[in-house]
């Protein structure tokens, strides 16, 4: 446009040597930009924000196009699992492979585009995508993977009487997994600047991507382990319908021998691919909320973590992690047999054992929360993604426990709370509830606070030394480099004091309890289905949906909760 010269010209926009702040120079490349914005076809204007107004935008379409592709999913489904005529399992997969496809061709796009676009990425979030938690991202995924493998050894021995859909899936999702998991290694942290609306809408279709994969998951995990009764009390026979026609597609002849072993492997690995789905979520939504976000955060803290620095709460983790993990093989081996004493055993070992683990982790959570009232360190201040969606996962993934704990807790209620089993049963679900407020309690004030400065005990001493120095730029400091501290003040520095080193014992042995918790009911562990007091007093029906939409979230708050924890002890 003409009127751009003889601006150009005046030299209004020249780097003369008044522009040296990095006031002047911002407010410069606003001026510029603005003048770039108008070249294309749009008149100046004071007021005009054009980053507001196009990250609006991308908010919302990218908000349609993930509404959409959850709700369409979340219909098929549902009808693949209750309908076993018109809607099957196949029409599923061909809808996953087609958001698979479309995910995975945007990934690539803009791995490519912004390795090559000069600019593209101006910052990074430094709390986006720590190196731990990318780190548990690729062995999820690598166990993902392998899980893709043992699906296509099972179907194509299998070939003879299952779609060929059943084959082609595992394949796209196993380049899916190996894909994403590359880019957000590399992208995890980045703030993209250009191609907004386009950058949006590409996220949230690979988090609408990775939702529907895990509630896939889920709703086959689940399947496969409800274990209904040989004539339970309903009158519709849709979703027994739907067991019978599994049991009757198990009897199909296979190919090779080995069908039966890589059907109970991958099964086993499902907790691994659906913990990396909800990983991938999280991380790319970490990523759509940067998109556009200006921020210099370089002055983030660098975390340190030694195993030196705890050693009661992981040695009593890990006492916890091995009980836990003997009383789940005895029970999975007791509560398949026949015999009603075993099984009965069983359970009440398996209630004893929570019990106690519920009880040590609620008595540890409050003791950190009362350290944390004694804490002087600052709270997180700002707009941080990170924290809020962590808050955010804590508080909606324990509504599933709390679900299943309310539901037991009315139904062993309304039986009369009679025998042993039934009255542990009640206190388990009690202490659960207990457990799960104050460890939330405990979480939310740990992720919210800054991490501990290591030059914060030096500091009084700093002051007072730089009080006595005669240099009055040396008067005005108030820290003073810890090689020019005395020894004893140097040493001093490095010490822990008590309640850090509490705070992180506390965190580690929480942690290890969490995996504990996490391990028993990932890896099939039912009790809510061996205990008949559920389905005897809701009708096995609700209590089967009960227990299969609030589990999947109460296992992912347990290792959720492990990820948070670990972030709170290298803050403590």
């Amino acid at each position: 446009m003409k009127w751009m010269a003889p601006q150009k010209a005046s030299g209004s926009y020249s780097c003369s040597s008044n522009m040296s702040t990095k006031a002047d120079l911002e407010a410069m490349e606003n001026q510029i930009s603005t003048i770039q914005i108008s070249s294309h076809g749009e008149t100046p204007n004071r007021g005009f924000k054009p980053v507001e107004k196009g990250r609006n935008w991308g908010w919302l379409l990218s908000g349609f196009i993930s509404l959409n592709a959850l709700l369409l999913g979340i219909a098929i489904v549902s009808g693949s699992v209750f309908n076993k005529v018109q809607i099957t399992s196949s029409h599923l997969l061909i809808f996953l492979i087609l958001l698979v496809i479309l995910s995975t061709v945007w990934m690539l796009y803009y791995k490519v585009h912004t390795s090559r676009v000069y600019r593209a990425v101006l910052y990074k979030d430094s709390h986006a995508g720590p190196v731990w938690l990318r780190t548990g991202l690729v062995l999820f995924g690598i166990c993902s993977v392998i899980m893709d493998i043992f699906k296509i050894i099972f179907y194509v021995g299998r070939m003879n009487c299952e779609s060929p859909v059943k084959i082609a899936f595992p394949v796209v999702q196993a380049v899916f997994v190996i894909v994403q998991t590359y880019v957000l290694w590399i992208h995890a942290k980045d703030c993209v600047q250009i191609k907004q609306n386009i950058t949006r809408c590409g996220l949230m279709l690979t988090l609408s991507t990775n939702l529907m994969v895990w509630m896939m998951a889920v709703t086959e995990e689940s399947l496969h382990q409800t274990v209904a009764p040989v004539k339970p009390p309903t009158n519709n026979n849709s979703y027994n319908d739907t067991l019978d026609g599994r049991a009757a597609a198990s009897e199909c002849e296979c190919l090779h021998n080995m069908c039966d072993l890589f059907e109970k492997a991958y099964y086993y690995l499902y907790p691994f691919n659906i913990e990396y789905s909800l990983f991938a979520s999280a991380m790319t939504y970490v990523m759509w909320k940067n998109v556009g976000r200006k921020m210099d955060d370089h002055h983030s803290h660098k975390l340190h973590f030694s195993l030196w620095d705890v050693l009661v709460g992981p040695l009593a983790g890990l006492i916890v992690l091995v009980a836990g993990l003997a009383t789940f093989v005895v029970y999975e081996v007791d509560v398949s047999k026949d015999d009603p004493k075993k099984k009965e055993e069983a359970l009440i070992m398996h209630y004893i054992m929570n019990i106690v683990a519920v009880l040590l982790m609620s008595s540890s959570a409050l003791a950190g929360c009362i350290l944390f009232r004694m804490d002087k360190r600052e709270q997180v201040s700002g707009k941080n993604p990170t924290r809020s969606l962590d808050v955010g996962l804590l508080v909606g993934a324990s509504l599933g426990q709390f679900l299943i704990c309310y539901f037991t807790i009315v139904a062993v209620l309304a039986s009369g709370v009679q025998g042993h089993t039934n009255g542990l049963n009640l206190a388990c679900a009690m202490l659960t509830v207990i457990e799960l407020c104050i460890q939330n309690a405990f979480l939310i004030k740990g992720l919210h606070r800054e991490p501990f400065k290591e030059t914060e005990v030096a500091t009084v001493f700093a002051n007072v030394m730089a009080v006595k120095e005669r240099d009055p730029e040396r008067r005005s400091s108030s820290i003073v480099p810890a090689h020019t501290l005395p020894i004893p003040l140097t040493l001093l520095q490095g010490r822990m004091s008590w309640k850090r080193r509490v705070l992180k014992e506390i965190c580690a042995f929480l942690l290890l309890c969490n995996v504990t918790l996490w391990i028993i009911p990932a890896f099939g562990a039912r009790p809510q289905f061996d205990n008949t007091v559920g389905p005897d007093v809701y009708e096995f029906q609700t209590w089967a949906a009960v227990v299969n939409i609030g589990m999947p979230f109460g296992i992912f708050y347990r290792m959720h909760s492990v990820a948070s924890l670990f972030e709170v002890c290298l803050a403590a």
